[in-house]
This record gives structure tokens, C-alpha cells and sequence, in this order.
């Protein structure tokens, strides 16, 4: 008999059934004590041979005038209170499971690493937390054996590749080793770019209030000791992010920028919904069809903006993917006069 009320129908079963029982009995015990008044004595018994009237039947006795509250007003309020409690605490029931499922779900897309739902409840919220924390568990040891093999890979494919830059030394064709040198340098480039694009997406923070600006200028100096030509401008308030993920973002930009126009500048505009960030160059710019297909990972454009610059084709999606972390947006428009114009939508809370 338990086990029958274990689900959520059997739970939400019994509580209207005993809702409604309770408001008829509730009626039923009200009608009995404050209805009708008995009909009146038939007229042959009204009075006696003598004149004199008999004594009443106690069943035709009058009753007390019934008072204003006697009447159906106050058991069927009483019913409709009773059944707008069961209906509202059989939603509550019935929606309970499902919003632990989507915080669960919206916890698990921000960390893989999230701790798992508490199995509890009745048979089908139990059953469907067993299987999100089986689907979260697969998730991870998924993505842990594509680390894993990624790193192997890599690392099997670094020993050959360095001995095939040693053995280049001895090819007496200077134009063919610059050609083969250039080709191991961007095999190599693409493995280092992989597992960085690997470590980006296993890497969970948590939020921190951070000032924003403090950390855009701290960029912009670290890249001018460097001698690159970048300038910031604009403030804003602190902001709650993920300091690595806004780092990763905003260094991916800028070496974007500066290689493809040799200079940068970093706008700040802080307005009430949203922190925007605006990494501006005025290089040769990407034409408005390609700049969604710029975010695939490895996708290079033909032409000023291809391999022979520089990069693999990951910094544009380790971009985006950072700031999908934040919970924020990246898009590129055209900067007025020519170049990129990458723009960083951060909400705040």
C-alpha cells in the first residue's frame, strides 16, 4: 500500500481525494445541523377533541432561526479553499522534480564537475535524478578519455616531430628545410593550440567579484612591454566573472587584433544591464558572410587573414566559448573606417 503512494500520481491522488472527502463531510455535517425546518404537522392533528392542542411530535419541533452563517456559504468556501490548497500543493509537487532537473541541467552545462542530484522524492523524481547523475557521469568520463587520448597523441606525436627539426639540419637544400621547418612549426602549433582549446573547455571557476577594468589594464601593459601597440579607454564598476575565462577571451582578442593590424584599442562602456568591451582594429577586416564561420574551430579565411599570419584557426572559439562561460555573448561588426570590431556583451546580475 506504500509503495502505491511512492509516485507522484499516488501522491497526488490521495490529496485531492481527501480533500474533496473532508469538504463533503464537512457539508454533509453542516446541511444536517443548519438545514431546512422540518415541515409544518398536518392539519388533522393540529388540535385535540377538547380544543386543547395535543403535545408535539419532538420530531416537527421547531428549531432556532439558523443564523447568517448556516447557510451553503461557508462549506462551499470552505471547499473551494480546501481544493485551491490541494491543487496548488499538487503543481508545487509536480513541478518540484522538474526544476531541480533544469538547475541541475544549467549547473552541469557551466561544470562538469557539479555535484550530483540528491535521489530522493518519490519514484519518478528518483528514477530521473539516477539517470542525470548516469548522464553526467558518462559526460565526464567521455570528456576525460578524449583528454587523455588527445594528450597521449600528443605526446607521441611531439617526440618524432623533434627529431624530424634535428634531422632538417642536414638537408644541404636551404629553401626545402625553410619549407619543412615551417610545416613541423605549424604541426606543432596545431597540437599546442588543441590542448590549450582542450584545457579552455574543461576549466571551471567560479564567480568572483573582479575589477574589470584593473585586469583590461593590466592586458594592455603587459602587451606594451612587449612593444605592441594597444590603448583602453572607458570605465566600469567591478563586475562579478571568471577571471580566467575573461583573461582567455580578452588575450585571444587582442593577439588577434594585433596580428592582423599591428595595433588594438580596448573600449569599456558600462551601462545598467550589461558591461560591452570592444576589442577594435583597423586591419583588413572580415567580410559580414564569414564572420559567424570564424568561430569553428580551426577555421582559417583566405587571404590577409589565413595561416601565413600567424594561429591555427582556434583563438576566435576559445574567444566565444569563454564568453558563453561568462554568460555573456561575442560578436564582430565592422569598425567604422575599416578593420574588426570584437564586441563583448557581459551582463550584469
Amino acid at each position: 500500500m506504500r509503495a502505491r503512494f511512492d509516485t507522484l500520481f499516488g501522491r497526488l491522488f490521495g490529496m485531492l481525494f481527501v480533500a474533496i472527502v473532508l469538504a463533503h463531510l464537512l457539508a454533509f455535517a453542516w446541511f444536517h445541523h443548519y438545514g431546512p425546518p422540518p415541515p409544518p404537522p398536518p392539519p388533522e392533528f393540529s388540535e385535540g377533541v377538547d380544543g386543547q392542542r395535543p403535545p408535539m411530535d419532538p420530531r416537527f419541533e421547531p428549531r432556532p432561526p439558523r443564523p447568517w452563517f448556516g447557510g451553503p456559504l461557508v462549506p462551499l468556501t470552505f471547499q473551494f479553499i480546501s481544493l485551491m490548497i490541494a491543487a496548488w500543493y499538487g503543481a508545487k509537487l509536480l513541478t518540484r522534480p522538474i526544476q531541480r532537473l533544469s538547475d541541475a541541467a544549467e549547473r552541469l552545462s557551466e561544470n562538469l564537475d557539479s555535484p550530483p542530484l540528491d535521489e530522493s522524492g518519490p519514484k519518478e523524481a528518483r528514477q530521473a535524478a539516477h539517470t542525470f547523475n548516469l548522464m553526467q557521469q558518462r559526460i565526464r568520463e567521455q570528456v576525460q578519455q578524449r583528454a587523455r587520448m588527445l594528450g597521449a597523441v600528443s605526446h607521441d606525436l611531439r617526440t618524432p616531430l623533434s627529431r624530424l627539426k634535428l634531422r632538417l639540419e642536414n638537408i644541404s637544400d636551404e629553401k626545402l628545410q625553410g619549407q619543412m621547418r615551417q610545416d613541423l612549426d605549424d604541426m606543432i602549433g596545431m597540437l599546442d593550440a588543441t590542448l590549450t582549446y582542450l584545457h579552455e573547455q574543461r576549466t571551471s571557476e567560479a564567480l568572483q567579484l573582479m575589477d574589470v577594468q584593473a585586469l583590461v589594464e593590466s592586458l594592455c601593459e603587459n602587451a606594451e612591454d612587449q612593444g605592441a601597440d594597444v590603448q583602453v579607454s572607458g570605465h566600469c564598476a567591478p563586475l562579478p566573472v571568471q577571471p580566467m575565462a575573461l583573461r582567455s577571451c580578452l588575450n585571444n582578442l587582442m593577439d588577434n587584433a594585433l596580428r592582423y593590424a599591428g595595433q588594438a584599442r580596448i573600449e569599456l562602456q558600462d551601462q545598467r544591464e550589461q558591461l560591452l568591451i570592444r576589442v577594435i582594429d583597423h586591419g583588413p577586416g572580415i567580410a559580414a558572410d564569414k564572420r559567424e564561420a570564424v568561430f569553428e574551430p580551426f577555421y582559417r579565411l583566405e587571404g590577409s587573414r589565413n595561416r601565413n599570419s600567424g594561429g591555427v584557426g582556434l583563438g576566435m572559439t576559445i574567444a566565444r566559448e569563454a564568453a558563453q562561460r561568462l554568460g555573456g555573448q561575442l560578436n564582430l561588426e565592422e569598425t567604422p573606417g575599416g578593420g574588426l570590431t570584437a564586441i563583448i556583451r557581459l551582463p550584469r546580475p
